[in-house]
């Protein structure tokens, strides 16, 4: 659940009495958790999940004004994910991750269609992150990233405005990664009657949707990133959009309220 303003009265006055109380040298942790379950319960329930809560603790970073939470639910979706065979999903339920299918194009096919970055290096150029060879794995890191810019946005009221953040460009890169595959696959027989498999195209079309959500209510927050527009516009794009509606049987949203965002001024209300 993304906060919305008609429930600010209620969530800000409680993070500022979560922030005002004295912790103990060292315990930012156990106050970052209380933040985080007054704040976005979706996220909690990403800690609630997890069976190593140690691991999501590691994640915690006391010197950071949102305590590294957004990181925190975003590795620990990752573990969920592998451990349990299946993408949880923001809001609660999971869906069923597909079975591996060596017959799929591999990613890394549509690395030079993005100019260099560390996105790009990251998760689309051989001998990086396994999401290059196999989409399992890039759905894997939509799904993340989208877990992470939902509870950035239920954080935003810790965000230092003399501060750049780049909460949403993590998403706008995957998602642009999915839909450029998607135009890929179209093109190639095997691939494309792969995606079409009914748990395949389920778990594209889950976490697709929850992607759109999540980064349609992220745009009415300028100044959330600084790659976000350059992968967006390569979302929007009529061949990359045509291929995404053949796939999910609608119209995919093209987040343009992003696209024309300003950058986020300390007066903001």
């Amino acid at each position: 659940m993304i906060v919305r303003p008609a429930l600010c009265g209620l969530v800000l006055p409680l993070i500022a009495l979560l922030l005002a109380a004295p912790a103990a040298a060292g315990d930012c942790r156990a106050k970052a958790l209380d933040i985080l379950k007054a704040a976005s319960p979706n996220g909690y329930a990403i800690f609630q999940q997890i069976t190593d809560k140690a691991f999501f603790r590691t994640w915690i970073d006391c010197d950071d004004a949102q305590y590294g939470l957004p990181t925190a639910v975003h590795e620990s979706v990752h573990m969920i994910t592998a451990d349990g065979d299946a993408y949880p999903l923001v809001g609660g339920g999971s869906v069923k991750r597909p079975p591996e299918d060596t017959t799929l194009l591999a990613p890394a096919r549509i690395a030079r269609q993005f100019r260099p970055s560390l996105f790009v290096a990251t998760y689309l150029r051989p001998g990086g992150a396994t999401s290059a060879e196999d989409v399992r794995y890039l759905l894997d890191e939509l799904n993340a990233y989208t877990h992470d810019l939902d509870t950035a946005l239920a954080l935003d009221a810790l965000h230092d405005p003399t501060v750049q953040v780049s909460h949403r460009d993590g998403l706008a890169a995957l998602m642009s990664f999915v839909a450029l595959y998607i135009e890929a696959a179209a093109t190639d027989p095997p691939t494309w009657n792969g995606l079409k498999r009914p748990e395949t195209r389920a778990a594209v079309s889950a976490l697709w949707s929850q992607a759109e959500r999540t980064m349609l209510a992220s745009c009415r927050i300028p100044g959330l990133g600084s790659e976000d527009r350059t992968f967006l516009s390569k979302l929007c794009a009529v061949d990359p959009q045509a291929a995404l509606k053949r796939l999910l049987g609608r119209s995919a949203l093209c987040p343009r309220a992003c696209l024309e965002a300003g950058p986020r001024t300390a007066s903001r209300d």
